[in-house]
């Protein structure tokens, strides 16, 4: 969450900032802000007072009792218990106030970058880069679910029997396929540096608040209501959670994780044409990257990021582009933000696959995340970064729709020696 440090010292930079971000009201948030941090220091100030007046007092009766002025001793004793009623109200007016003063700063999202375009939704993201060779696909091209069924990879309607619907069953090669991706992404990120996490896929309110998902995703989270529990959206939670409320060494940093989760997500809302097959489930498969680094460093730990997914993509022999979000497309947390997608030929349309985020020091700043320089011992926040490394049902969507041949669909060439075969089609595994 923001400072009270920053919002006192650039308050006209963050409220443009925030409306780059597109968040409604944010004038009116900034100045309830400041309006309870001016309550919660002027009780503090006054307790302040008081309680130094307290002292002197209590300091004065025993030397008045000595000098047996007792009467005067006693309308002392009074007025210091007087104070000391005052001081309780003060006490509990500054608790009301920092209370209060958390949650408004925990419904205000993070400020992005100067980089960041300005527009209020997908239109308004901008493409940096493209890549990959375009597919041709035979005349009578199908989409990955009637493929799915064709060569019975994917079923469907199994998964709405046993749960509901976003919850596939993958069996034969469409589970292998699964099984292959997620030891390919882990094995790319271990050759880059990325310590594995085998990680829960349910955690506290307290995890959930250290990366932002709470109070601003509740509604999107799968909730187990006896424990208090919430089921992960992404490996994200989790894994940067290890880092809350610890001091790092500089010499440590950047500090490089990855982790295959199943992640789960309501998608409330979801509905469509967008929402057949594979394009939105409830529960799926992801290997996340994560990064914990210093200010200095964290810009060139993103573009470290971004190559490394754009390097899966291209062994993967994926058309693909990318994007800077917007503002207003971004997510609550981040700073700065970019999409991988893939394209469908089958369906023409592009695929969300992953998202690249720097969140400065936003969750760090939840989290207690900090670093000890070397130099001068001084605890400084962390950056915190991550990003989908990657996402399988869309992957899988477009390997499917953009491999399809006449005898089966053809597996990427870097997937083979994972899968074991070259083709999916409806032979035995």
């Amino acid at each position: 969450m923001l400072t009270l440090k920053l919002i006192n010292e650039r308050t006209e930079w963050v409220i443009k900032g925030l409306e780059k971000k597109h968040f409604s009201g944010a004038k009116e948030a900034i100045e309830n802000v400041l309006a309870t941090d001016k309550k919660r220091r002027e009780a503090q100030t006054q307790l302040d007072i008081n309680l130094s007046e307290s002292k002197k007092l209590a300091a004065q009766i025993g030397a008045l009792m000595k000098q047996g002025k007792k009467e005067e001793a006693e309308s002392i004793k009074t007025e210091v218990a007087r104070l000391k009623d005052t001081n309780k109200a003060l006490q509990e007016a500054m608790d009301r106030a920092q209370q209060e003063l958390t949650t408004l700063l925990c419904a205000i999202p993070n400020i992005p970058y100067d980089i960041v375009p300005e527009g209020n939704g997908a239109e308004d993201n901008v493409v940096v880069k493209m890549g990959g060779m375009e597919t041709e696909l035979p005349k009578d091209a199908l989409p990955h679910w009637e493929l799915a069924k064709k060569y019975n990879l994917i079923d469907f309607d199994l998964g709405v029997k046993i749960t509901g619907a976003g919850f596939p069953v993958y069996r034969g090669k469409g589970a292998r396929l699964q099984r292959a991706l997620i030891n390919f992404f882990l094995d790319e990120a271990r050759k880059s540096g990325y310590e594995e996490i085998m990680p829960p896929t349910v955690v506290n309110e307290a995890s959930g608040y250290g990366t932002g998902q709470l109070p601003d995703k509740e509604g999107q989270m799968y909730h187990c209501n006896l424990d208090d529990f919430y089921l992960i959206p992404t490996a994200e939670v989790p894994v940067t959670n290890i880092y809350r409320d610890v001091i790092l060494d500089e010499k440590d940093l950047p500090v490089k994780n990855c982790a295959y989760t199943q992640c789960f997500r309501r998608e409330a809302g979801s509905y469509g044409k967008d929402v057949r097959g594979l394009n939105r489930l409830h529960e799926f498969s992801k290997v996340e990257l994560v990064r914990i680094d210093k200010p200095e460093h964290s810009e060139q730990s993103h573009q470290e990021m971004l190559a490394h997914v754009e390097g899966l993509l291209q062994k993967l022999e994926l058309p693909y582009r990318i994007l800077r979000l917007c503002g207003g497309d971004m997510s609550f947390t981040s700073s700065i933000c970019y999409d991988f997608e893939v394209y469908s030929e089958a369906q023409k349309r592009w695929l969300e696959v992953s998202s690249v985020s720097n969140f400065d020091t936003y969750q760090a700043n939840r989290l207690k995340c900090r670093y000890r320089r070397t130099e001068d011992k001084k605890t400084e926040l962390c950056h915190t970064l991550n990003g989908s490394a990657l996402a399988l049902p869309r992957i899988v969507a477009a390997i499917m729709e953009n491999n399809q041949t006449p005898e089966g669909i053809r597996v990427p060439k870097c997937l083979v020696p994972y899968c074991g075969f070259e083709m999916l089609d409806d032979q035995p595994c």
